[in-house]
């Protein structure tokens, strides 16, 4: 036959939208032409699938005009992984190979000039497509461990073109990629919440946090353990569940930072430096890349010394913490990437570092101080749960402190774990996710409570979005308490993580 249609897919995000390689070969002058919204990368590809099948030993049309669609023609295309797919288009419209072989199929992979196959990106997301759509997958040999992540997708290894011209013939079958075993991946270690000696609060509040999986804030002066105490966040969190782990390594693969066999479903803890612009932090570039926090989806986000990233990059957070995801427009076009993260926050009390409610110990004035945190926008603040205060604490230091032997990391996950099941089998979601109409039905307050809580806010000149994030925070501090309703003491420790609105109001007092 002279026509052939071969399937493949694009990378648009975290979307791998369908792509009908249409090849055919017709009478009149020799050449060979790719259309359909092509890219410089993808037009080279007709040298390369030219020597690839010339040096398999296989037949090129030679005298033949050769024409390959890419349809649709407005999705945007680029790299080399429909080099494969054009190669087999050729092959089966020269007659080489029998259309019925490629029924139901998908291929992928770049082509090196001796016709081996070259590994490609992206291909999470694409793979989980091909299994939507009831397709056997064609892939290189070097991709296995993505493959090995999609539970029920059958995927061909290709090594070589000679491989899988060899398959389609029924000769020398490829080898199927061998799906993972999920309950092997277990999370590496991340320290232990007993290491950090004193910050009782402090650590409540990470358990808090970790339980109803809640934005945190710690206001210190250096070296009181506040960016230990964030990297301790990892080992009270439970691992990521499949579908959470397929998520985060479609945006890995995306990325091109592919992870090992043992931490598929191990949480990321990204903590960008300060002077990392906007687009590295929430994505872009052409074509557009996932940023730090999509790489952080279903996982931690670290902010050390907050005030020194730009004003610019901290307010780019402000619609991701509320929507879950961020979008990257183009002229032609739009990219979608999740960007569910969970962030933890580190600031000192002023630009020296030192401040303790009076100016006998820090070198900055009060305008200084305050043009410090002005760094901070207050939408960003009024989206973060919880602030925390964590001082110089020298009673920890002594003996007898440190020979008390506090709850451990793993003593905790559990709680957490047992706080985090009674959400969602009551709600089908964590506290942090629940709408703002829900929460209250949920938090089952009595009326005296319902109005202690209005009281508070309108003394303290809280918003709305105050409010129903100080409802989250309770129904979590019920919840680890295995609380049935939220009570007057959680609200009143919920409106407690304040600590960056008592430092303000203490620079505003001298």
């Amino acid at each position: 036959m002279a026509l052939a249609t071969v399937f493949t897919r694009a990378s648009l995000g975290i979307d791998a939208p369908e792509i009908r390689v249409e090849v055919d070969l017709a009478r009149g002058l020799p050449g060979f032409a790719i259309v359909g919204l092509p890219t410089a990368t993808i037009r080279e590809a007709k040298d390369r699938v030219k020597a690839a099948l010339m040096n398999a030993g296989l037949e090129f049309p030679q005298a033949t005009k050769i024409t390959v669609n890419l349809s649709p023609a407005d999705v945007p295309k680029q790299g080399a992984r429909y080099e494969l797919a054009i190669a087999v288009g050729i092959l089966v419209a020269s007659g080489q190979v029998p259309d019925a072989a490629i029924k139901n199929t998908e291929f992928y992979g770049e082509l090196a000039l001796n016709a081996e196959l070259l590994p490609v990106t992206g291909l999470v997301p694409a793979l989980l497509a091909c299994r939507s759509a009831k397709r056997t997958a064609f892939i290189p040999l070097k991709n296995e461990t993505d493959a090995g992540l999609i539970q029920g997708q059958t995927a061909y290894l290709v090594p070589d073109l000679i491989g899988v011209f060899e398959h389609l013939h029924q000769h020398n079958g490829l080898r199927k990629a061998t799906p993972i075993d999920w309950q092997l991946t277990e999370p590496t270690s991340s320290g232990d919440l007993a290491e950090v000696m004193g910050q009782e609060q402090a650590k409540r509040a990470l358990t808090l946090a970790a339980a109803g999986r809640h934005h945190i804030l710690f206001v210190g002066p250096p070296g009181t353990g506040k960016t230990m105490l964030a990297q301790r966040l990892m080992s009270l969190m439970p691992a990521l569940t499949e579908q959470e782990a397929l998520e985060l390594a479609s945006i890995r693969s995306i990325a091109q930072q592919p992870g090992t066999l043992q931490d598929w479903r191990v949480r990321e803890f990204r903590a960008p430096h300060h002077s990392c612009s906007a687009a590295a932090l929430v994505g872009g570039g052409s074509p557009p890349r996932p940023g730090e926090i999509s790489l952080a989806h279903n996982s931690v986000l670290f902010l050390d010394e907050l005030p020194e990233f730009s004003r610019h990059v901290l307010d780019s957070l402000r619609e991701p913490l509320e929507s879950g995801h961020v979008t990257i427009s183009r002229a032609a076009h739009h990219v979608r990437f999740p960007a569910n993260f969970q962030l933890i926050c580190a600031l000192n009390p002023s630009p020296c570092g030192q401040f303790d409610g009076s100016l006998a110990s820090c070198r900055s004035t009060p305008d200084q101080i305050m043009n410090y945190l002005n760094k901070l926008s207050g939408p960003l603040l009024d989206r973060i749960d919880i602030q925390v205060a964590v001082p110089r604490e020298t009673s920890s230091l002594r003996v007898n402190a440190r020979k008390h032997s506090p709850l451990n990391s793993q003593q905790l996950k559990a709680q957490v774990s047992a706080a985090r099941e009674r959400q969602l089998a009551r709600q089908g979601c964590l506290n942090s996710d629940l709408r703002a109409n829900a929460v209250l039905d949920y938090s089952q307050l009595s009326d005296e409570d319902h109005e202690f809580l209005i009281a508070a806010i309108e003394k303290l000149k809280l918003s709305h979005r105050a409010y129903h994030r100080t409802l989250r925070l309770a129904r979590s501090i019920a919840d680890l308490e295995n609380e049935e309703r939220v009570q007057k003491s959680h609200l009143a420790e919920a409106m407690g993580y304040r600590a960056l609105d008592q430092l303000i109001d203490q620079v505003r007092s001298l």
